[in-house]
């Protein structure tokens, strides 16, 4: 059962430690506090209140202090909170001495945006994909469940595997781990096999990434009418999108949509969902979109980084698309090569992001008839492989349309009938 924002189900104090030993990967601030309460807006929840603590460590018993989990319980109570988020990642000993301490229901921001991921997954590899990920997040944790096991199907946190799966045993959840990862083997290999035929035919792939929400998909739609519902909330997006974009006359390319990146992402999410962010692996240039109006728009910026240096080649090209540019000073917008200025809403900077990709991708690519004699046979083949055969036909000669790149085009040039 889903439960809506006017019950009391889903009201939530949030919680966060800014420790000195953490990394800034690891702590809370007041900004982390504001996503955490996007991400409990999203996820249908109502932030009652919020507590930001603030000590050299970690407490070994409860994570932020006897006295400061009083100071939330009281909080709690009088805002009529029916549970706690902490920003942090939790461990299963703190997460049951928590609960005991507050007599409420504990999350930790993992939890939460698994919850989210749980309610926006569409597709069958979407659903595998979280499901998958929610088990490895709940395999070590199930001693420490307490409450919140007791809530299953009761609102946020609870939705996903049901009661009697997460009562089940772990050698049961881990043969479920073990079957859900072959499911996603398969689909990569299905996936695997549809990238060797856009490789065969010589398309190029341009991977959208970006921070959630920053207007990857609002972009898909605009340069190829996807039709993809275009949110301003987080994690809108999860299940891939792709769409064959004409950037001019002599190229084409895939362009792909990915899952919103965010900071302190779970190490098990970007895992799980491998399968999906794989684009990223095989992708010949990223179009790293950006909210140009966004306050924290350079810690954001770096966690798409980050991400793309973990899970893309390394010599990937990488455009900045600085989209909402209208809503900020024109000097607020760095100027470079690889930087574009747009906005993908009203559909301003879109031919000079056309133009940068054309560049970026480095191909003066030559859009050609040719007719070869039937002794270059072996030339067909070659052309079918190394690029884009638009059609061949077979009578004095073998005429073959094609876009080709600039050696092949020097390899052609004495048989050229026509360049478009």
């Amino acid at each position: 059962m889903e439960t809506t924002f006017e019950t009391k189900q889903d009201r939530a104090v949030l919680v966060g430690l800014n420790a000195d030993c953490f990394t800034q990967a690891q702590t809370a601030t007041d900004e982390t506090l504001e996503e955490l309460e996007a991400l409990l807006e999203t996820a249908g929840g109502f932030c009652t209140g919020k507590v930001l603590q603030n000590r050299h460590t970690p407490d070994a018993h409860s994570f932020i202090g006897e006295g400061k989990a009083q100071e939330v319980k009281m909080l709690a109570e009088f805002t009529e909170a029916t549970m706690v988020v902490f920003d942090n990642e939790l461990s299963p000993g703190h997460i049951r001495a928590l609960e005991e301490i507050l007599e409420l229901p504990v999350l930790d921001r993992s939890a939460l945006i698994l919850d989210i991921f749980a309610q926006r997954a569409k597709t069958r590899e979407g659903r595998l994909q979280v499901e998958l990920a929610q088990y490895k997040y709940l395999l070590p944790r199930l001693a420490g469940m307490g409450k919140s096991l007791s809530r299953q199907g009761g609102g946020i946190g609870t939705r996903g595997p049901g009661e009697t799966k997460l009562e089940s045993d772990r050698r049961h959840i881990r043969e479920r781990i073990s079957r859900l990862e072959t499911e996603l083997a398969q689909v990569r290999q299905v996936r695997g096999v549809q990238r060797q035929r856009r490789m065969k035919n010589s398309v190029p792939v341009v991977a959208i990434v970006g921070y959630t929400n920053a207007g990857k998909s609002t972009l898909l739609n605009q340069l190829t009418d996807a039709g993809i519902p275009a949110n301003n909330r987080l994690f809108d997006t999860l299940d891939t999108t792709s769409r064959l974009l004409t950037v001019s006359d002599n190229l084409d390319v895939v362009l792909s949509d990915t899952v919103g990146f965010i900071a302190k992402l779970p190490h098990h999410l970007v895992d799980a969902f491998r399968a999906t962010l794989e684009e990223l692996e095989y992708a010949d240039l990223l179009l790293h979109v950006i909210d140009s109006a966004d306050p924290n728009r350079e810690e954001h910026i770096a966690v798409v980084e980050g991400l793309i240096a973990k899970l893309a080649k390394p010599e990937t090209p990488v455009l900045r698309c600085y989209n909402k540019a209208d809503l900020v000073e024109p000097e607020d917008i760095p100027i470079g090569q690889d930087v574009v200025k747009m906005s993908a809403r009203n559909g301003t900077g879109m031919e000079e992001l056309l133009s940068a990709i054309e560049r970026a991708l480095g191909h003066a690519r030559h859009h050609v008839v040719v007719e070869l004699p039937y002794s270059m046979g072996g030339m067909v083949d070659t052309l079918h492989k190394n690029a884009q055969v638009l059609q061949v036909e077979y009578g004095q000669g073998i005429r073959v349309e094609t876009i080709v790149d600039p050696i092949l085009y020097g390899r052609l040039k004495e048989y050229l009938i026509e360049e478009k």
